[in-house]
């Protein structure tokens, strides 16, 4: 009886990895949906005659991968554009979520990030495809050609911060990325949209690998 109650619950539970149900559980209905169950089933459930689904139990510090909206291209990118998507809450530890795209609203594209401490702390976060000139980031000389990289923006850190890098709106200018020593240094009349939190840049075949153990040795680039 207690294997039909939790199928259903995973079937009409919202988009969250563990949730606990909303609706009675009555001994009459349970009783009918494990009847329902097994006559309309044929094959063994988990546990049944050896059988056994794959399992994986998620750790309790596990970080899922978050699914991040992109706002566009940068350069070119309008404060609009950062302020067009919306983000969703980040999955508890151990937990994550799905997300089903709004047929009614805009399209917008999307990129899952590698789940981590820094991603599951962001607030608002959204992506910003940047060509690696653009915000000064060096990779190997035989690469001339742009290479985009993944930004992830905090768009709830709207503070400024000493030599963090600031997704800012400069009037008559449109969006900027840049980190500055002091506030005094930043563009007159300039909004800040919101706080890089991290970048990922791809591997190419033109980065050497290395596993050395040591971080620094690691790098590509």
């Amino acid at each position: 009886m207690m294997r039909a109650v939790t199928l259903l619950v995973v079937c009409l539970a919202p988009a969250t990895a563990w949730v606990i149900p909303t609706f009675p559980r009555t001994a009459s209905r349970a009783s009918s949906r494990l009847q329902m169950s097994m006559s309309t089933s044929t094959g063994n459930m988990h546990g049944e005659n050896s059988c056994f689904l794959p399992l994986q139990q998620m750790d309790q510090d596990f970080y899922a991968p978050r699914i991040v909206q992109i706002a566009g291209s940068y350069p070119g990118l309008t404060a609009e554009d950062v302020g067009a998507v919306t983000s969703e809450p980040a999955p508890e530890p151990g937990q994550w979520t799905y997300d089903f795209s709004d047929p009614e609203g805009p399209q917008m594209g999307t990129v899952a990030i590698e789940g981590s401490s820094v991603v599951y702390g962001c607030d608002e976060p959204i992506v910003i495809i940047a060509e690696h000139f653009s915000i000064g980031v060096e990779l190997p000389s035989e690469i001339t050609d742009p290479v985009d990289l993944v930004v992830l923006v905090d768009r709830a850190r709207t503070s400024f911060k000493e030599r963090k890098f600031l997704v800012i709106d400069v009037p008559g200018e449109g969006v900027t990325i840049g980190a500055y020593p002091a506030k005094k240094d930043m563009p007159d009349n300039a909004i800040i949209l919101g706080q890089v939190e991290m970048v990922q840049i791809p591997w190419l075949p033109s980065m050497v690998s290395t596993k050395t153990g040591f971080m620094e040795a690691d790098e590509y680039f």
